[in-house]
């Protein structure tokens, strides 16, 4: 579904990333792992075209997208859920699905805000509540699902776990697990043992460059893995 060849991406004079590759099949789900800096965030944004790649390509379903604007991607069925979250502060829950509502892939929609009102009751309840009053957590939760109203076929999640309690983590991965019946997920984090629990395949990042990638069960088994790239020193 997606493949990332060679791709190199500049913040000024800074090499953020430098040859990162990468593949995903349709139905997988996938995490970027690695410390802080380590490229994960500019990876995601790369794929969008918020960061775009000075050289190498990216392919979502054959076709290539690196010199696409951003809007572009989206209408092409990729969602990116932003790590700063992005709600509007103003508007309330249901305003905040209305505006990605409108920006959906057209007839035969899946998601509709009524829909996942039902599916999602914590959403339901707070309908009428500004964004800016939300908790960490309910911005987190209305984040993914307002991204689900564009109809992706490609999800993208940067470090949704970030700042959130233990229990809200786990209603997140529940939430990212129940998605991936249906849909094809790309996520950041910083903690291996959600990437273990929810993720099949992984790539880690370290200074710009993949530095390994294989299965999490490779992973598991294998804790010199961990301890050599994801440690801290």
């Amino acid at each position: 579904m997606l493949s990332v060849e060679d791709i190199h991406t500049f913040y000024g004079e800074s090499h953020a990333l430098q040859g990162v590759s990468l593949e995903i099949g349709e139905g997988e789900v996938v995490c970027l792992l690695g410390r802080n800096g380590a490229g994960k965030s500019t990876t995601l944004k790369s794929i969008v075209g918020l960061t775009p790649p000075a050289r190498g390509r990216v392919r979502f379903e054959q076709r290539e997208i690196q010199r696409m604007a951003t809007y572009r991607i989206s209408r092409l069925g990729i969602a990116l859920v932003p790590e700063d979250r992005r709600i509007f502060a103003g508007l309330t829950v249901k305003e905040n699905l209305e505006v990605a509502d409108q920006a959906g892939r057209g007839a035969g929609k899946r998601w509709t805000i009524e829909g996942v009102l039902e599916a999602y009751p914590m959403l339901a309840e707070l309908r009428d509540q500004d964004g800016a009053t939300l908790s960490g957590g309910q911005q987190q939760m209305l984040a993914i699902v307002r991204a689900l109203m564009t109809e992706p076929r490609l999800l993208l999640m940067d470090e949704p776990n970030e700042g959130l309690a233990p229990v809200i983590v786990q209603q997140i991965g529940e939430l990212l697990d129940e998605l991936a019946q249906t849909t094809t997920i790309l996520f950041s984090d910083q903690s291996v043992p959600f990437a273990l629990k929810h993720a099949t395949r992984a790539y880690i990042l370290e200074k710009g460059q993949v530095a390994w990638s294989g299965s999490t069960r490779e992973m598991r088994d294998d804790p010199s893995i961990q301890e050599r790239y994801l440690s801290v020193a």
